[in-house]
């Protein structure tokens, strides 16, 4: 099982897509922070087309946002002109192309737990903070924030782990480049082409395992919080 598991090809889709993972989280929680925050207190008529553009990668086919992504960042596209213009080069098919793909199919996952946490607040505890002459930063960072930590935690959960799960995107604009744009997923892909369903079997089982282990987590967690509240 060891020498299945631990081949130098998997070994290097494992690498690439923990890296992917982590980088996407890192990148989306502040960003997902900022923007759960305004959706759970703005009154704009702004509000409705923004959040339904957010939450546009859970009903999307991965395979068209990942087209659209192609011909955005390719030679011939709006972003692909600006990047090669600045000298960095087509981002299609790259580690940095993985990124900026994951981060925005994985936008709605990092968004709807902080949300929700922020909405059930409700505006008692930040009303309470301006009482006390706390400025609005402060209120955030030192009552807003910790008191959301459970929406937090969840959201760099749901980040990491849907990251790792990524197919369609990932194949559509970084390819199948060993070492570079090769994650897991699409490593199942070459090991059942290539009929080596022992190695398919347990990568898969592996994958299996860890879904169902951050599924448990979440759910503690969503416990948790509800006694706290209650």
């Amino acid at each position: 099982m060891t020498d299945t598991l631990l081949s130098t090809g998997n070994l290097l889709a494992i690498w690439v897509t923990l890296k992917l993972a982590s980088i996407t989280t890192l990148i989306l929680l502040p960003i997902a922070i900022a923007l759960a925050w305004w959706l759970s207190n703005t009154r704009s008529i702004l509000r409705a087309p923004i959040n339904a553009l957010i939450t546009l990668p859970l009903v999307l086919p991965p395979t068209v946002l990942g087209f659209y992504l192609l011909l955005l960042m390719g030679p011939n596209g709006p972003l692909g002109e600006v990047t090669q213009a600045l000298g960095l080069g087509s981002l299609s098919f790259t580690f940095s192309g993985l990124v900026l793909g994951s981060v925005l199919y994985s936008l709605p996952f990092a968004i709807q737990p902080i949300q929700i946490a922020f909405e059930s607040l409700g505006s008692r505890p930040m009303e309470v903070a301006a009482t006390l002459r706390a400025k609005p930063l402060d209120a955030f960072m030192n009552v807003a924030l910790p008191m959301a930590r459970s929406g937090l935690i969840s959201s760099a959960i749901l980040t990491f782990s849907h990251t790792i799960g990524e197919f369609g995107v990932v194949l559509m604009i970084g390819g199948n480049i060993p070492g570079q744009t090769q994650v897991l997923s699409t490593q199942i892909y070459n090991h059942v082409e290539a009929m080596e369903y022992t190695q398919a079997h347990w990568l898969a089982g592996a994958m299996l395992i860890f879904s169902f282990a951050v599924l448990f987590t979440l759910s503690l967690l969503n416990r948790r919080a509800a006694r706290i509240i209650h």
